[in-house]
């Protein structure tokens, strides 16, 4: 009997003592819920696996103390402090998208490798930052970008380019998967009609990287990777409609075909077709747009894992801007002034590893670029077509990471203006060398060279160097140098040369341009006791040009001189990103850049025309779990710019004021595979025209039929035209859309 009771008052000891508890939960992502992901407690070896609903169960967890932690690649690890008693606790996550050093990136040196031990600073953005501020093409979902604007270079027909630190938008090569496909002509149609649910990430690299990628890649580069086919979704849905009538969707599906190979397929469509003139000119404030944009890649499945993978995509766009009774039957002519574009694209791009030992591949691009277009009544039909191979070998010795590489680009353009008699047609080939040697763990060097012959300027070497301090497991301090060119090809880049009533002068022979280029870069990430991670990128830069060519607006407002400069030019300047993640599902990155771009000829120095001394730009998210909300504002700040007038009596602003354009998004994600969105865009309602007079001059006489010239070819001040102007429409430096909402819908299927 003793015995019975001694042990029943033990059992009972030990079941109050030693009483366990389950914990439950729903792991989701910003997409929705995530399976799969890894569930564990800190002190212990229990966890569980998420289920296909993103669903978890750890059962017979002892009283205690823990930290429960989530895991999956390409997220952040989420963690909580619990306290288990014996009642089941129900604990959710929602994870982020992974912005940590330890992101692979491929940009800075062509091939794979963690941005902690890139020598060469790469910024990367993930679908989930350009969801915060959803635009129908990543040209201007760049905004959000710090050191990067998207820059509009008309009022009425709304083609742009993209500047990085301040240099103009031919300095910017663009590419998708690697191959540089973008320059020139198509910068703008290069960054339109990807879906956004096909991409990966967009890698930036900022400075010059002519010893990878060649001309063009003079100020930075822009590189857009699309999701491995097996890796993106089954079928994906996103479309969104604004107050203004603008009409967005991208629509995709991944399908096997056979065993050995994958297909990913996406389209994009973009309609506006509803004319608004808020500032009262008689001109449509934004064109009118109808495109269409098909896009394909397949990957093969080979032996040892070895890559084949080939990409296409169509492009076809109809834009138009002008006087608001302009429609197509005045196409050309003299009576009603509109700027009609008809854009056709087709571009293919493949990579293929050699099925030999050695690691080789070999890839490919081309581009065939078809642009017929009329300004008023001058017509600009033109043909660019770029053909692209490169061979490269990547070989580790001891400490030294090898790559070389054998590259040719063809080039050809022509077009109708008296600049181009004859079609211009080259091929350049190449060769480049990149040495990265790794010391130790904490110190690397990469030098690195390339050599282009160009038929037209004879031999062209750039060199590279590139160091690599790493004092700790989270920091890192790169030091890079090197030299840039680029080869001008004047009207594919400049759009004020084929419209407006300016007369183009051409001094000389363009030369190509050259730069020499330092930049000092740090990155660090910080783990506080409030499970608060921080992180900040500061970089500083300095870059020296020779004969740089850029549009003299000042010697004669009635002109646009182009010539090499006799002097030099400077870009100098500042950049700091922060970002912030907190334990409560708070999120903030911001970022500032301080610039000063400048010439200097005949010992006079002047700051470039619309280039802006500061920008700035933030995003702040914030997820409410119990409604399933999620609240993104987002925003950018530029400061004066100077910009093109007419002459002295032209009574616009010199300079443009400080601006800001301000969005809030509303997410709900709370039905399974689907989101819905909804918000304001441009909260602030800013617009260029307000403190202006007016925006395009002359609108009132598109054709310069009332404007009276004196001997010289300039325009002469009468009581019809007190300011003596003629019709010019490159007075822009920002966008001419006011206050608008959203509303749009994701569908998403794993």
């Amino acid at each position: 009997m003793l015995k019975i009771i001694t042990s029943t008052f033990l059992f009972c000891t030990f079941f109050v003592f030693c009483q366990t508890a389950t914990i439950s939960g729903l792991v989701t992502t910003n997409e929705g819920p995530l399976p799969l992901a890894n569930v564990y407690l800190s002190s212990s070896k229990q966890g569980a696996e998420t289920d296909k609903n993103g669903l978890y169960t750890i059962t017979n967890v002892k009283e205690g103390s823990y930290t429960i932690y989530v895991s999956y690649a390409g997220y952040t690890t989420a963690k909580k402090q619990i306290t288990v008693s014996n009642t089941p606790l129900e604990i959710n996550f929602n994870l982020t998208e992974n912005s940590s050093l330890d992101e692979i990136v491929v940009t800075g040196t062509l091939k794979a490798v963690s941005r902690l031990e890139s020598p060469v600073p790469v910024e990367i953005y993930t679908p989930t930052f350009f969801k915060k501020n959803p635009t129908p093409n990543l040209f201007e979902a760049l905004q959000n970008v710090n050191g990067v604007r998207p820059q509009l270079n008309c009022n009425v027909c709304n083609t742009g380019d993209i500047h990085i630190n301040g240099l103009e938008g031919p300095y910017t090569m663009v590419l998708i998967d690697g191959m540089p496909i973008v320059s020139g002509l198509s910068t703008v149609y290069g960054l339109s009609g990807i879906p956004n649910s096909l991409i990966e990430q967009v890698e930036i690299v900022k400075g010059p990287a002519s010893s990878l990628y060649g001309s063009e890649a003079v100020g930075g580069l822009i590189n857009i990777i699309t999701k491995i086919p097996k890796n993106a979704p089954q079928f994906f849905f996103d479309g969104n409609i604004s107050s203004w009538g603008e009409i967005n969707a991208d629509i995709g599906f991944k399908s096997k075909i056979g065993n050995k190979a994958t297909m990913l397929f996406g389209a994009n469509y973009f309609n506006y077709s509803n004319p608004i003139d808020n500032n009262n000119d008689n001109f449509t404030d934004i064109t009118l747009q109808d495109r269409i944009s098909l896009f394909q890649k397949w990957d093969v499945i080979r032996k040892d894992d070895r890559v084949f993978s080939i990409a296409s995509r169509y492009f076809y766009e109809d834009r138009w801007g002008g006087e608001m009774d302009w429609n197509k039957s005045y196409r050309g002519g003299s009576e009603v002034y509109g700027e009609s574009i008809y854009t056709s694209r087709f571009e293919i791009l493949s990579k293929y590893q050699l099925p030999i030992k050695e690691k080789m591949i070999l890839s490919f691009s081309y581009t065939d670029h078809d642009q017929n277009s009329v300004y008023g009544n001058v017509p600009y039909t033109a043909q660019q077509r770029i053909g692209f191979g490169q061979l490269t070998w990547d070989k580790k010795l001891n400490k030294h990471d090898i790559l070389m590489g054998l590259a040719a680009r063809y080039n050809y353009y022509n077009d109708n203006t008296p600049a181009t008699d004859n079609a211009d047609e080259v091929t350049i080939p190449s060769l480049f060398v990149q040495d990265e040697i790794a010391f130790n763990t904490k110190h690397t060097i990469l030098l690195g060279a390339r050599y282009d012959y160009d038929s037209r300027h004879g031999n062209i070497f750039t060199p590279r160097l590139a160091y690599r301090f790493k004092p700790s497991e989270d920091a890192i301090i790169r030091l890079n140098a090197g030299t840039g060119f680029r080869v001008v090809n004047l009207f594919t880049e400049e759009h004020a040369a084929l419209t407006g009533s300016r007369d183009v002068i051409i001094t000389e022979d363009l030369k190509p341009e050259r730069s020499y280029n330092i930049n000092l870069n740090f990155l660090q990430k910080f783990y506080t006791k409030n499970d608060i991670i921080f992180s900040i990128d500061a970089s500083a830069w300095y870059t020296h040009f020779t004969n740089l060519i850029l549009p003299d607006y000042d010697t004669n407002p009635n002109k646009i001189i182009y010539n090499n400069l006799n002097g030099h030019a400077t870009t100098t300047g500042i950049s700091t990103n922060i970002d912030a993640v907190f334990s409560n599902g708070l999120k903030i990155m911001a970022g500032v850049t301080f610039q000063e771009v400048s010439k200097k000829e005949n010992n006079i120095k002047t700051n470039q025309i619309l280039t802006e001394k500061f920008t700035g730009t933030w995003s702040v998210s914030y997820k409410f779990y119990k409604p399933n909300i999620t609240v993104d504002y987002t925003g950018n700040i530029y400061g004066p710019m100077r910009l093109p007038l007419l002459g002295d009596l032209d009574p616009r602003k010199e300079y443009s004021p400080t601006w800001s354009i301000q969005n809030i998004q509303f997410t709900y994600d709370g039905i399974k595979n689907i989101e819905l969105y909804g918000g304001v865009k441009d909260l602030l309602n800013w617009t260029p025209n307000k403190g202006n007079p007016f925006i395009i001059a002359r609108a009132n006489d598109p054709f310069d039929k009332n404007v009276q010239f004196d001997l010289n070819g300039n325009a002469i001040a009468t009581t019809e035209n007190p300011y003596a102007l003629t019709f010019d429409p490159s007075y822009v430096y920002a966008p001419n859309q006011g206050i608008r909402g959203f509303f749009g819908l994701r569908y998403l299927l794993r």
